[in-house]
């Protein structure tokens, strides 16, 4: 069942197009990676599905409700963490929360129940008489998903979580959203791919406003398979430099990039690439090695990273 649905979602700053009729879905229970380079549009659609925008044509709806006939009903159903967590500096954690909880619209009673939930699976619990305003970035960030989750929301929205964390904060933050996506639905933004391979069950691209790609997070890397190959080479007849070897490999037609790959238990001489190519092109270079002369220790294909495909799908022309 559908717990999110943008139909034709279009969005206009003055002569500036931020969203071009994109369409997806979210089942209940997914955990949703919205991704996109700078300005793609990301923002603007979690701010129209959380009532902070409204769209200038298309219709969104979160549980089945129009997030702008009743944006209040909406919001009962969701848990909006903005990439700024919006935290109270001066405000002990506890306080801040039980602040969040009053504007909520939760009674006392319930309030304290939702404010002790909250901050155990936040891990906020020794820091509930602390004030914000002294804890790290890390804990700040915790703080502002406990006041996304304090009402119990069927849906979290999360802009980039993990902006400006250190990696320590960073796997923190990761665990816990991975926790919260056990009993909640999750769309996230992040520039951190890798998290989203780690996180998310799904992935969904937007490039200029338009929707790029959408599906399982393994099914979008994998519509890039064959166009990552390895190769490992050894001096044999002759010998080359790196730079030569991927001169040689640029020629090839369909390759889009060789990159040299440093490894640590190379014998001198040796040299290895990763060559992003149009398609399969291990035959190909297996020609090559042996018409220069080397001897190919290692030739294997790779299935893409999403970093690939997202680069493929949002270059300039992708």
């Amino acid at each position: 069942m559908a717990v999110i649905e943008v139909r034709g979602l279009h969005k206009r700053y003055g002569s500036h197009v931020a969203l071009r009729g994109i369409d997806f879905a979210v089942d209940r229970g997914e955990v949703v990676g919205l991704l996109g380079p700078n300005g793609a549009g990301k923002s603007t659609a979690m701010k129209i599905l959380t009532g902070y925008l409204s769209a200038t044509e298309g219709a969104a709806r979160v549980v089945g409700i129009d997030v702008v006939a009743d944006p209040v009903g909406a919001r009962r159903h969701v848990g909006y963490l903005p990439e700024a967590a919006p935290v109270y500096g001066d405000m002990r954690v506890v306080d801040y929360l039980d602040f969040a909880g009053q504007i909520r619209g939760l009674g006392q009673a319930e309030r304290v129940a939702a404010i002790g939930r909250a901050m155990e699976s936040t891990g906020l619990a020794p820091r509930a008489r602390q004030a914000i305003g002294t804890l790290s970035k890390g804990f700040k960030q915790r703080v502002g998903l406990a006041q996304a989750i304090l009402h119990e929301p069927d849906i979290l929205i999360l802009d980039e979580p993990t902006s400006g964390l250190d990696p320590n904060q960073i796997v923190d933050i990761r665990s816990l959203i991975r926790d919260l996506g056990s009993r909640k639905t999750v769309l996230l933004s992040t520039h951190i791919l890798s998290e989203v391979q780690a996180t998310c069950d799904r992935v969904i691209i937007i490039s200029d406003g338009h929707l790029v790609a959408d599906g399982p997070t393994a099914a979008v890397t994998a519509r890039k398979e064959g166009a990552l190959t390895h190769l490992h080479v050894a001096p044999g007849d002759v010998r080359l430099t790196p730079a030569q070897v991927v001169a040689a490999i640029e020629e090839l037609d369909g390759v889009q990039h060789v990159r040299l790959v440093p490894g640590v238990d190379m014998k001198e001489g040796e040299v290895a690439v990763d060559v992003i190519a149009e398609g399969d092109l291990r035959a190909e270079l297996f020609r090559l090695v042996a018409a220069r002369g080397l001897v190919a220790l290692e030739l294997r294909r790779e299935r893409s990273s999403l970093e690939e495909v997202f680069r493929s799908l949002t270059v300039a022309g992708g």
